[in-house]
């Protein structure tokens, strides 16, 4: 796996982001518009989860940065790039207009891509393979509450991280992987969509869902998940020469204002 904490070129061929969860206060808006406003490519692809329809049925919560993040999309779509969003289970109203264009981003359920290699990756949000989502729905807004909670809690403590001149620190990623559940999940859950991938005969799968991001090889396939734009900051690259790369973007970026817990 290769990845980029300190990207120089910034034109690629393609970019996957996922699990952005606009309208959520967890969502890293302000990292995400400058991510968008400073790399140039071909493709971008919306792989899930980029709008939270699920928190916003119970609050609206639609900051300025929020906005930010749609402008700077729809720009991009404007300009030549073409922009394909893959809707994931918090956005999944958005399933019911697949093969549909709006503002020049076209919407579809799934899709292959084909690298400039010439590697076959099939790209969708994921939740498919999900058992917690697919058989009990309940269970999954509970969770998500849990969720929201725990970002919450990681909020106050990465202000008083950054005021003691820490790095930011991911609470929820250290549990998913220290936890032995939440480990086995993780791991249940790539098996899964690899199988996907290699029962249709293509070299690798691109998701999203899951918020951990990763590129490695399962089941003779190259499974790549985004991560998310709440926690880590990631997407995946597509350089000129077909190249996937795992791209961690600064969390710590001075462009972003430094907000106090209770800003969110």
């Amino acid at each position: 796996m290769i990845t980029v904490r300190h990207p120089r070129a910034y034109r690629y061929r393609s970019v996957w982001i996922s699990d952005v969860h606009l309208g959520f206060p967890g969502c890293q808006a302000g990292h995400l518009v400058e991510f968008l406003r400073t790399i140039e490519c071909e493709t971008l692809y919306l792989v899930g989860d980029i709008v939270d329809f699920w928190y916003m049925r119970k609050r609206v919560y639609w900051p300025q940065a929020h906005n930010d993040v749609i402008r700077a999309i729809l720009s991009k779509a404007r300009r030549g790039t073409h922009v394909v969003y893959v809707p994931g289970n918090h956005d999944e109203l958005l399933r019911d207009h697949c093969g549909t264009t709006f503002g020049n981003v076209r919407v579809v359920n799934k899709l292959v891509h084909t690298t400039a290699s010439g590697r076959r990756f099939l790209v969708l949000h994921g939740d498919q393979f999900d058992s917690v989502v697919q058989c009990s729905p309940l269970l999954a807004v509970v969770g998500n509450i849990a969720y929201s909670r725990l970002l919450q809690l990681n909020r106050v403590i990465n202000y008083f991280r950054r005021r003691l001149g820490f790095p930011h620190w991911s609470l929820a990623g250290y549990l998913k992987h220290r936890v032995k559940n939440a480990a086995q999940y993780i791991s249940n859950f790539g098996d899964a969509v690899a199988r996907a991938a290699w029962e249709r005969g293509v070299d690798g799968v691109i998701c999203g869902h899951i918020h951990r991001a990763e590129i490695s090889e399962m089941r003779g396939v190259t499974y790549c998940n985004c991560g998310d734009w709440v926690e880590s900051c990631t997407a995946l690259v597509e350089h000129a020469d077909g190249t996937i790369e795992l791209l961690y973007w600064l969390e710590e970026s001075p462009a972003v204002e430094r907000a106090s817990p209770a800003a969110a």
